[in-house]
């Protein structure tokens, strides 16, 4: 990659990727609040893939931004978490913000899917 490609404008897609993995963090950081605020029906399992799913998402982002050279892999690592995250949140089916992350999470995976199979 030269330095003109690596200071290029980002593709439309990294872009979506960006945001998507950006709202997923936002949904996740406020889903940990909510179940802390719930108390013991938060279970453990939960919490460690929100925490990891918003930890990956940000990294993600970030990566991608900076133009990193690991960023297909860490898209693709970002991928498995959102997956993982979505999975915790649907345990609780009958908790709107838990839907809400695991929408967020699906959507941030198949972005993060999708650039992990492109050059960056």
């Amino acid at each position: 990659m030269t330095q003109a490609e690596s200071m290029s404008a980002m593709s439309q897609e990294m872009q979506d990727c960006v945001a998507a993995c950006m709202e997923c963090h936002s949904v996740c950081e406020e889903t940990m609040s909510s179940c802390m605020q719930k108390g013991g029906q938060a279970q453990m399992q939960i919490m460690r893939a929100l925490i990891d799913c918003a930890d990956m998402t940000r990294m993600c982002a970030d990566m991608m931004m900076r133009r990193s050279p690991l960023s297909a892999e860490m898209c693709a690592m970002c991928a498995k978490a959102c997956e993982m995250c979505a999975e915790a949140c649907t345990a609780m089916p009958d908790d709107p913000q838990m839907m809400r992350c695991a929408q967020a999470c699906r959507r941030c995976a198949e972005t993060c899917r999708a650039m992990a199979g492109m050059a960056m």
